[in-house]
């Protein structure tokens, strides 16, 4: 056991033994390291004026990802590589082809949220060669900018992809194996404790550290991506104590594919999930597509999506609706339930002390059943459902031999429409089967009126989503392919 957090900040080692256990980055390059490019504007992950890029080993390379430095706690990044915009430019004050390509472009008019949108871009950068039109919006996602309406912010990715440099003149690129080397240094697999009693953090070395720590902690903080956590310090300003960081740890970050379906590790995140979901299973490929921005995907994990239990989660309607189960550990074992009886009610979950989530297991829907999952919210991109509604249906030629419905903003917890899927089940797949479903909703669900959407609206829209998904799974397959690309 060690008592000491050590990571890179742009090009210097940094290792810290007086640590908060809710410090973040942003505080952290702000006000103790004067690395005042990263902006504050939001303090919740949606903006992007904080962005950096976090470089990490994974899967025995060194891969960055832009993060929201905002809700990024420093007891997250042991072993990381930590690249603010002020390490972009060359020493002799040369701008970086990205930084260069947006004063060409006049991608900067008030400049407040210029640099993380310099990040974004250079994260793209660094991964993409070629960037489509659409995987330049998709970086863009979690960026947002009031005075220059993204176009020549967009234009600036097009020109930078066109007129790559040396790879000499990049510092991630000329630095990458020496920086790799001092990562592989830093991960030891040792367990990190900072702190006294109120002000603790722990950082355990491995899956069964983290047994054994949540058995002597069974009231302990547990953050992966802290993209909601994060939001409990800067908006509620909670005290937590002890927290419990688990993004580092690679035996929650498995991907495993099987016959019947997919296993998820709990610490595998949108981004590291999102193609392999999405060649298995499209439609959450692209319900994927709308969690966040990039930099909120990159860090958000599907199992802490379950973890925390909130009605308006994205993915538990998704994975209710295909059946899943998950995995929940402690010291003392294992055990498999399905996941939707992990919801018990608002804020209450069937976790018992010490257990954690260890793995989810998302069943692949078969070649003759349907599958859809529909978010609504204000926005399109990077905004919370105001519900979220999924269906998959079992058709023996003309009726309906099985079907499964959740939603999630419609009750305290993800829940299925077990009246509704009674009203179809065995009934001929017609217009007049929905039409006499559809009144089934009230039976189920009694939503809430908050600023996201009326009570009325929600339930008006869950049975307009149940004609939608009727008529999409009543289509021809070339209708369906483009029921599936408008969706995209």
């Amino acid at each position: 056991m060690t008592d000491c957090i050590r990571f890179i900040l742009n090009g210097k080692d940094v290792a810290l033994r007086d640590v908060d256990p809710t410090a973040t980055l942003l505080d952290f390059l702000r006000l103790d390291r004067r690395l005042t490019g990263t902006k504050e504007g939001c303090a919740e992950g949606d903006c992007g004026a904080c962005t950096v890029l976090i470089g990490r080993l994974r899967n025995g390379g060194l891969r960055y990802e832009t993060v929201n430095a905002c809700i990024r706690f420093l007891g997250s990044l042991h072993a990381t590589h930590v690249v603010t915009v002020e390490h972009l430019a060359a020493h002799d004050g040369t701008l970086h082809p990205v930084q260069q390509a947006m004063v060409d472009c006049h991608g900067s008019q008030c400049g407040f949220c210029t640099p993380g949108f310099v990040m974004s871009l250079y994260g793209l950068w660094l991964s993409n060669e070629n960037p489509s039109r659409a995987e330049i919006e998709k970086a863009l996602q979690g960026n947002l900018c009031r005075c220059t309406g993204y176009e020549p912010i967009v234009k600036a990715a097009e020109l930078v992809s066109r007129t790559r440099p040396s790879a000499l003149f990049d510092p991630l690129e000329r630095d990458r194996t020496a920086i790799s080397a001092k990562l592989w240094e830093l991960k030891t697999g040792e367990t990190i404790a900072i702190g006294k009693a109120g002000r603790r953090l722990i950082v355990p070395g491995t899956v069964a550290a983290l047994a054994d720590v949540l058995a002597a902690e069974p009231s302990a903080t547990v953050v992966a991506g802290a993209t909601d956590v994060g939001l409990w310090v800067t908006k509620q300003m909670r005290d937590l104590d002890p927290v419990v960081f688990i993004n580092h740890l690679d035996e929650l970050q498995a991907i495993e594919t099987g016959t019947d379906g997919i296993t998820l590790g709990a610490g595998v995140t949108y981004e590291h999930a999102s193609a392999r979901l999405r060649a298995e299973i499209p439609a959450i490929g692209r319900l994927i597509d709308r969690i966040g921005g990039q930099q909120v995907r990159n860090v958000g994990t599907i199992g802490g999506n379950i973890a925390n239990g909130s009605p308006i989660g994205d993915m538990p309607p998704a994975l209710i609706a295909l059946g899943a189960t998950i995995t929940l550990r402690s010291a003392s074992g294992k055990r498999v339930l399905p996941l939707e009886d992990y919801f018990i009610a608002y804020g209450k979950q069937d976790r018992r002390p010490g257990e954690f989530v260890e793995s989810i297991f998302v069943p692949r829907p078969r070649d003759d059943q349907h599958f859809a999952v529909y978010k609504v919210s204000k926005r399109r991109d990077e905004d919370i459902s105001a519900l979220c509604g999924a269906f998959l249906l079992t058709r023996d030629e003309d009726k309906v031999s099985d079907i499964r419905i959740a939603f999630g903003g419609m009750a305290a917890t993800p829940k299925r429409a077990r009246a509704v899927e009674a009203a179809l089940r065995g009934k001929p797949w017609t217009e007049a089967t929905i039409a006499t479903a559809r009144t089934a909703f009230d039976d189920d669900y009694t939503p809430l009126t908050d600023w996201r959407a009326s009570a009325e609206y929600r339930q008006l829209a869950a049975k307009n989503l149940l004609t939608r998904f009727f008529l999409e799974a009543s289509g021809t397959p070339q209708e369906l392919k483009r029921f599936a690309e408008e969706e995209a």
